[in-house]
């Protein structure tokens, strides 16, 4: 059919001049009105070469190349100035040509006519395509629309015309209260998006999508929180400006709710510059390379043109997704080698070292599940410390410029195996101060969505599956950043390094895991309790009820970037570091969880027991002062 769609346009304009031309000569002989024209073979030379001086416009114009069914104001004027053009033509040769020309008063009354067929023909046919194949497509999804700009209306009118589409639009919501009250392709504007929630209740809207991608990120929370009340109302957004760029039908450019969007706070935004000046021509290896934050890491850093880049990992499923994604990507251009390796194995982790000549390596290897953990701690102990050790040690032997260390805010006073491991980690890094030429940092940061053992991935699946989503505690909080964000951070860090940092991202306020699940059911279309239930199943071991980010905030420093500080650590000695590494082993020895994890607590500043921490909160959680780590006791050395 659409290779007809042009001739029949054209073929359907011709008939209806022709019709008009007729029926205006008939008229005009029948009255004697045609003062020029005496004879219908005069009038037909007249029609002729107005036809042609306005069909010839039509094609030099395009006319009958738009597609009329997405047809705006442009296309309806290119169409007016073809015609108007072909008359003034018209009017030229006429007078030049023929011995007479048929009357002004005749030419405007085909003229007009004439132009209020072909505008009536499209009418009728962007009717039918939005009326007669709108009911064949099944729009049986009512569908309100937040935000009555230019996003929203392209997205009613793909939305009215797409006969692939399931949505039947409603109502449109907008803050401008000039456009209440108004219609948009005949959509009424309800009102403005604080009364959205209370007029929607009495509307059968099963989905909500907010079309305002020009909203920074605390308005875009701020609209969805005004919206999270509804009950079985689904709730969709429009992804940012810049993709709507891209030429792509805007309805499928429609993303489910991330959680991202109930943050309340602006993505990190870090400058590239310096991040290129140390990584671009420069030999990067990454440990853990093939896990949620080092597959991400390798992915950003193949952009800063490393003269190569090492991928180490003990898990080769990982490591082989990432080789094929990255040799997808960039080919030959990228410089890129997989290394299947423990970091527990130091002759391996030397051997690697001496081949490859690292100059920068990002640190991501680790066992990081707490439950987990807690029931081994030999393992957390030996893949965690001992494993950072071996690659410290090679570090500093084969001479690597810059070596950054992924680390956690459950390293902050810890209360599971898994966060005192990673503290460890942190002196181990703070024991290299004024020994080594190799830069070494760390970088902090609370909970990364979408990796591995997330818990937003978890509330998803529940939800997918219709319940229950299950919370450890309804009171427990947590800090929140996206991969990309953390891997940005990491990046940045090592441009920033100088010796033995310890960086902190601002991530804004902490957020209720609670708030969370209920936010999640809501904006899915369910209503909590009632259609998905939220049940506690308790904390899980090593588990406290808040995480820290800082150790001790009189030590806190801004850096060039405001929302990135930098904690300054105090030196830690190499025989306080052996001290504390000599009672591990002597625990590892053992091989009893319990000795493990007294050795732990041992060596460890702050390292409590879960309970001790816990029961000093009551409904709502409130982060405590934070201490000053205190000196190794003398039986660490």
């Amino acid at each position: 059919m659409n290779r007809f769609r042009k001739p029949l346009l054209f073929l359907c304009d011709s008939l209806i001049l022709i019709a008009v031309s007729i029926f205006f000569s008939w008229f005009s002989l029948r009255y004697n009105l045609s003062d020029a024209v005496g004879q219908s073979f005069k009038l037909g030379q007249n029609f002729l070469l107005l036809y042609g001086c306005t069909v010839l416009f039509q094609l030099l114009l395009h006319t009958y190349d738009s597609l009329w069914r997405y047809a705006e104001s442009r296309e309806y004027l290119s169409l007016l100035i073809a015609a108007l053009s072909g008359f003034f033509l018209y009017e030229i040769l006429a007078r030049q040509l023929l011995e007479t020309v048929i009357s002004f008063l005749l030419l405007t009354s085909v003229a007009g006519t004439w132009v209020l067929g072909m505008l009536l023909l499209r009418f009728m046919y962007r009717v039918y395509r939005s009326r007669v194949l709108y009911r064949q497509g099944g729009h049986q999804i009512p569908v309100a629309i937040v935000g009555a700009g230019s996003a929203g209306v392209q997205l009613l009118e793909e939305l009215q015309s797409n006969p692939g589409s399931r949505y039947s639009v409603q109502c449109f919501f907008d803050d401008d209260p000039g456009k209440v009250g108004k219609r948009i392709r005949g959509v009424e504007i309800k009102g403005t998006i604080a009364q959205a929630k209370e007029r929607l209740r009495a509307m059968d809207i099963q989905e909500i999508i907010v079309a305002i991608p020009s909203a920074d990120e605390e308005r875009r929370h701020q609209i969805l929180q005004k919206l999270s009340g509804l009950e079985r109302v689904r709730v969709s957004v429009l992804p940012s400006t810049l993709d709507l760029i891209a030429q792509k039908p805007i309805r499928s450019q429609l993303r489910q709710l991330r959680i991202e969007d109930l943050l309340g706070r602006e993505p990190v935004q870090l400058d590239p510059a310096p991040v290129d000046a140390y990584l671009s021509g420069k030999a990067v290896m990454v440990t853990g390379g093939g896990g949620s934050i080092g597959s991400e890491l390798c992915r950003q850093i193949a952009r800063h043109n490393p003269k190569q880049l090492i991928v180490v990992d003990i898990y080769e499923n990982n490591a082989y997704d990432i080789q094929q994604e990255l040799r997808y990507h960039y080919g030959n251009k990228l410089d890129l080698r997989v290394e299947i390796a423990s970091i527990r194995d130091r002759e391996r982790v030397n051997q690697l070292f001496a081949t490859y000549r690292p100059d920068v390596v990002f640190h991501a290897a680790a066992h990081k599940h707490v439950p987990l953990m807690e029931d081994s701690p030999q393992e957390a102990v030996r893949n965690n410390v001992f494993g950072t050790l071996n690659l410290v040690q090679a570090a500093d032997a084969y001479g690597v410029g810059k070596f950054i260390q992924i680390s956690t805010d459950k390293a902050v006073n810890p209360t599971s195996v898994m966060g005192a491991t990673k503290r460890l980690c942190e002196i181990i890094l703070q024991s290299m101060k004024g020994r080594s030429k190799t830069t070494f940092a760390a970088v902090r940061f609370g909970n990364v969505l979408g990796s591995n053992g997330s818990v937003v991935p978890l509330f998803q699946r529940q939800i997918a599956a219709g319940g229950p989503v299950t919370v450890t505690d309804k009171r427990i909080i947590r800090y929140f950043m996206t991969i990309s964000e953390a891997t940005e951070l990491v990046l940045q860090a090592g441009a920033m390094a100088h010796q033995n940092e310890l960086y902190v991202l601002d991530m804004g306020r902490p957020v209720k895991i609670l708030d969370l699940a209920e936010n999640m059911i809501r904006l899915s279309g369910y209503v909590p309790y009632r259609d998905i239930d939220i049940i506690e199943t308790g904390l899980r071991p090593g588990e406290k009820l808040y995480e820290e980010l800082l150790v001790a905030s009189r030590d806190i420093e801004k850096t060039e970037n405001d929302q990135i500080f930098v904690e300054r650590q105090p030196a830690v000695t190499p025989e306080e570091l052996r001290g504390k590494l000599a009672v591990l082993e002597a625990a590892l020895e053992k091989n009893d969880p319990s000795v493990i994890r007294g050795a732990l607590r041992m060596v460890v500043p702050h390292f409590h027991e879960p309970e001790e921490v816990n029961k000093d909160q009551g409904e709502e959680v409130v982060i405590p002062e934070q201490e000053t780590d205190r000196p190794c006791s003398k039986s660490c050395s």
